[in-house]
């Protein structure tokens, strides 16, 4: 399970709205304590997705037969996440997890998804319908390189 507050999720939300029909993404910053991940803050990020990212990726790619772009996938520019990790740092929190959106598809993840997680992370995907989000859910990569998903927990 992830703790998130109302205004966490209606961020997430938010941007995954004002990004369709693109995918938006974004990370996760908070702290773990125990078996307890809490988010602290959602920040915002750039889908910095383009084709030269698939390198590597051939088995997500050829599992999946629609054209390629931020439409149906996400990237976060490393740039970003290392400057995240520094900034953080100095207010004891991590990047506990990674947001993003699945334009008019289900809150699953994909072969793409499961390709490029960390096992580490916690994976919040907002799906929409027509650019209104319909459902949100959360996922965990398990160690036999699968999805399980994870209990969303609304807190003040």
């Amino acid at each position: 399970m992830i703790y998130l507050s109302p205004s966490q999720l209606q961020q997430i939300e938010t941007h995954a709205q004002t990004s369709y029909p693109e995918e938006c993404c974004g990370l996760l910053l908070g702290t773990i304590e125990g078996d307890h991940p809490r988010v602290i803050e959602v920040r915002e990020t750039e889908n910095a997705w383009t084709p030269n990212i698939m390198e590597g990726f051939e088995n997500a790619v050829s599992s999946e037969h629609q054209p390629l772009s931020r439409k149906n996938r996400f990237s976060i520019d490393p740039y970003v996440l290392l400057q995240v990790q520094k900034e953080i740092r100095d207010r004891n929190l991590n990047i506990i997890g990674i947001y993003h959106s699945h334009p008019d598809h289900p809150a699953i993840p994909s072969a793409f998804d499961r390709e490029i997680a960390w096992p580490d992370y916690y994976y919040i995907i907002a799906s929409l319908r027509k650019g209104k989000v319909t459902e949100i859910k959360s996922w965990k990569l398990q160690d036999n390189q699968q999805f399980a998903p994870e209990n969303i927990i609304i807190v003040a």
